[in-house]
């Protein structure tokens, strides 16, 4: 009798598991516990972020957006083309389906067409940042749009460290590397910059730049809801925002994107508009 009650007793605790069990591995709000990150170096890193950044030579996505300024925000629709380290261009649309304004950005010069009042813009980016109060050249706003990291400047003097669950890549003083300013006259800047990394795939999830000189003025991107494309990892969620006395904040979705298409990148500023400065 007593064998009988422990064998029922060994029966029933094994059923208690194999159910336990069970439902453990059945329930749909179980996570996968993540491993601790182990501590790795800032060359590691840099290039594991360089080998999952996304590479290509063109780049075409259409996006819906949503533009915040001064309490007043407006939602508009577009198409963004780039040619790698060349142009960057982009049609905007708001709600009538019409589009409103085209913008053609290169290495040295900021071309708009606004045909909401017949008006066009040509300057450069010492020009743009004054009136938005920002400091942004071509290689920032290129990284900064796709969620790579910059090209053209130093990869040196960051550190390390742990934040959230991601690795964070922090320097106080980024440079523009010589080989890449343009002329005697560009404005060469130190920046303060911080790159959080996702921890299993290596991409980046935020990332923030401030120039040393002005540290009231930074440009801050969060990245989100990153899909495969063609093999490779990209963030179809944006959300910028530019810190400053008249801050701006951009939301982003991405749909329909193409990478490694030819494409064309029509601006022609039509008869008849007048030129602003």
């Amino acid at each position: 009798m007593r064998k009988n009650k422990r064998s029922g007793r060994v029966f029933l605790s094994g059923l208690t598991a194999l159910i336990i069990l069970f439902a453990v591995s059945c329930s749909p709000s179980r996570k996968a516990i993540k491993a601790p990150i182990r501590e790795e170096g800032a060359d590691y890193l840099f290039k594991k972020l360089k080998e999952h950044e996304l590479k290509y030579t063109y780049f075409m996505g259409k996006f819906s957006a949503e533009y915040k300024n001064k309490k007043k925000s407006t939602s508009f629709n577009g198409q963004i083309r780039i040619k790698n380290d060349s142009a960057i261009w982009l049609s905007l649309t708001p709600g009538l389906g019409i589009e409103a304004m085209r913008l053609i950005i290169t290495q040295d010069s900021v071309k708009m067409i606004n045909k909401l009042n017949n008006t066009f813009f040509i300057g450069n980016y010492e020009s743009v940042n004054r009136f938005l109060n920002t400091n942004i050249d071509f290689d920032i706003l290129q990284a900064y749009l796709l969620g790579n990291d910059l090209k053209f400047y130093e990869d040196g003097k960051f550190r390390v460290t742990i934040d959230n669950n991601n690795y964070k890549l922090s320097t106080a003083a980024r440079m523009k590397l010589k080989k890449y300013v343009r002329n005697s006259e560009e404005n060469v800047r130190a920046f303060i910059q911080n790159i959080w990394l996702d921890s299993e795939t290596f991409k980046i999830t935020e990332a923030d730049v401030k120039e040393i000189s002005n540290e009231k003025i930074k440009l801050e991107a969060n990245y989100g809801d990153f899909e495969n494309i063609d093999g490779q990892l990209f963030p179809r969620a944006l959300d910028v925002t530019i810190w400053a006395d008249n801050t701006i904040k951009v939301k982003a979705s991405f749909s329909r994107i193409t990478v490694d298409v030819p494409l064309q990148f029509p601006f022609k500023i039509p008869t008849g508009y007048t030129q602003v400065k």
